[in-house]
């Protein structure tokens, strides 16, 4: 699927992850969505705990480090972009603090009315199979749904998103390492997140021209 938009869709990722499964998705659906014609701009929201949790888990001190170089997610992130796709651990069902700190900082731009009409989407891990990515993502949706978003759940809309079983969004949990199944719907999901994204963008355009 590919995208022919006079401007490309503009897609940020943002993304929290504590030992690196939210950041194996959230590279997965930047670089679908760079494939699919997207300007993408891969971001992560800054560390709030303190280190001495981090240094307690080896698997969370070294994503840290794995992701260093990935710029942290500003408020221009999120104004410049067509489209954006969050991704979250969960915790207790619910969205970690880091990233809703991130969404909670959004209200000027929400003020300013910046924050509507673009294509939100959203991902998650849990730890457990029934560890809460549903709740997590449902969670995630309430935000949308206050900024006046275009929420773009992935659904059963084609058999790569049917095979994850994951109507909310793409989700994992920690029973085995992420498999081709949930890489291959993390792509879906971008994939359709880029393409309804570019079909507003040039109904919009056309009506203005």
């Amino acid at each position: 699927m590919s995208v022919n938009a006079v401007e490309p869709v503009k897609v940020a990722v943002i993304f929290y992850s504590a030992t690196g499964n939210v950041t194996t998705l959230a590279r997965q659906i930047a670089e679908s969505a760079e494939k699919a014609g997207a300007e993408v701009r891969l971001r992560r929201v800054a560390e709030l705990a303190p280190q001495a949790a981090i240094d307690s888990n080896p698997a969370w001190a070294e994503n840290i480090k794995a992701i260093a170089e990935i710029p942290e997610a500003t408020h221009d992130d999120v104004e410049w972009a067509d489209a954006l796709l969050f991704g979250s651990p969960t915790r207790f069902g619910n969205v970690t603090s880091q990233l809703k700190q991130f969404l909670d900082t959004l209200g000027p731009l929400w003020f300013q009315g910046k924050l509507a009409d673009k294509v939100y989407s959203g991902f998650a891990s849990a730890s457990g199979k029934h560890g809460g990515n549903e709740s997590t993502l449902l969670a995630l949706y309430n935000s949308f749904h206050h900024f006046g978003g275009i929420v773009v759940a992935p659904g059963y809309a084609n058999e790569a998103l049917f095979a994850n079983a994951s109507p909310y969004g793409v989700s994992h949990w920690n029973g085995s390492d992420i498999d081709e199944t949930t890489l291959t719907a993390a792509s879906a999901q971008a994939e359709r997140v880029v393409a309804t994204a570019a079909a507003l963008k040039a109904g919009r355009a056309a009506a203005v021209a």
